[in-house]
């Protein structure tokens, strides 16, 4: 064979190599991704059904908050609204259960604690480890239930405008409501895109529409789901056009969340303040009781303790809610 042959035969071969790795490299890379994106669907409720659980089993999956019992008073009720916006997988009654067994079990050591450095078991004792086990074993952890609940409502409010952006041309297509709704739960993430599956499971299994949607608005307590909520309650029962209606509703919210995010920004120092103001006394006080448990033994064992501790728990209490309430702005 001559050289010119050799040479395109060499080429031809280093062609089929290359051609042959690109396939490779494409058929794993689409392999991987379409691994990935069956793992990981836009959103929880989708992986559950294509996982195969049943449709009227994923609200419950979804949303742990649908309690009755204690639900019904106030604060039980709250803590259970928390949790599930703070998507905690767990059933809030079992959450409930969690920390007040993880309170009790911190009590019954610094209780062990106590009695092993000797002296006397006094109420002021007792009082200082049960306050001490309350802000390590249920405040701490409602502290970070708090912040992921705020985070996730956050969220929530800035995927809102894009979710009636989506619902408005599902409408101008020729969508009818429910349709719409639906199709939200196929193109949005969490958390908008499972809520919006949860009304649509509702008003599959025969829950009238507003009400499914106002459900949705006290969950989150949201004044957007709210308006969005009203605008669809009074084109059903008066007509009107409702693409139009939530364009400018869609416009409205974007104008004040971008004077939300203004006045968050003015107001960053105090909100930081008053953060600082309200974690630094309880982590403070836990942290030395670590280093130095037997000096706070020593004093809560004064008969004055009992009184002068209570006091301060009791300004302590007022001093935050105080300033929660200067630094919650209304937008």
């Amino acid at each position: 064979m001559s050289a010119l042959s050799l040479t395109l035969l060499r080429f031809a071969g280093l062609l089929a190599l290359f051609a042959a790795t690109a396939i490779l490299v494409q058929y794993a890379m689409n392999t991987v991704l379409t691994r990935q994106f069956a793992q990981h669907a836009i959103n929880r409720r989708l992986r559950l059904l294509r996982s195969g659980v049943a449709r009227e089993e994923i609200t419950g999956l979804i949303r742990p908050d649908v309690v009755g019992g204690l639900g019904r008073y106030a604060l039980v009720g709250r803590f259970f609204r928390l949790a599930g916006r703070a998507g905690i997988r767990m059933p809030p009654r079992t959450l409930a259960a969690a920390l007040l067994i993880g309170n009790i079990v911190i009590l019954l050591l610094l209780l062990v604690l106590s009695i092993s450095m000797g002296g006397a078991m006094t109420v002021g004792v007792f009082l200082l480890l049960v306050a001490v086990a309350v802000s390590a074993g249920i405040g701490l952890p409602i502290l970070v239930i708090g912040s992921r609940a705020t985070r996730r409502a956050k969220r929530m409010e800035e995927q809102f405008p894009a979710a009636i952006d989506v619902f408005t041309r599902a409408l101008r297509a020729g969508h009818p409501v429910g349709s719409a709704i639906a199709l939200l739960t196929g193109e949005m993430e969490d958390p908008i895109g499972s809520e919006f599956g949860i009304v649509s499971d509702a008003i599959a299994y025969g829950a009238d529409l507003n009400d499914a949607l106002r459900d949705l608005a006290d969950r989150w307590d949201s004044e957007d789901l709210r308006m969005f909520a009203v605008c669809v309650s009074v084109q059903g029962e008066t007509g009107g056009n409702l693409a139009e209606i939530l364009t400018n509703l869609s416009s409205v919210i974007r104008d004040r969340a971008s004077l939300y995010l203004k006045v968050r920004a003015l107001s960053s120092e105090g909100r930081m303040s008053a953060w600082m103001l309200s974690l630094m006394p309880v982590l403070t006080f836990l942290v030395l009781f670590l280093v130095n448990p037997g000096f706070y033994l020593e004093v809560a064992r004064d008969p004055l303790f009992v009184v002068t501790f209570s006091a301060l728990l009791v300004l302590y209490l007022i001093g935050v809610l105080w300033i929660r309430n200067m630094i919650n702005l209304k937008v």
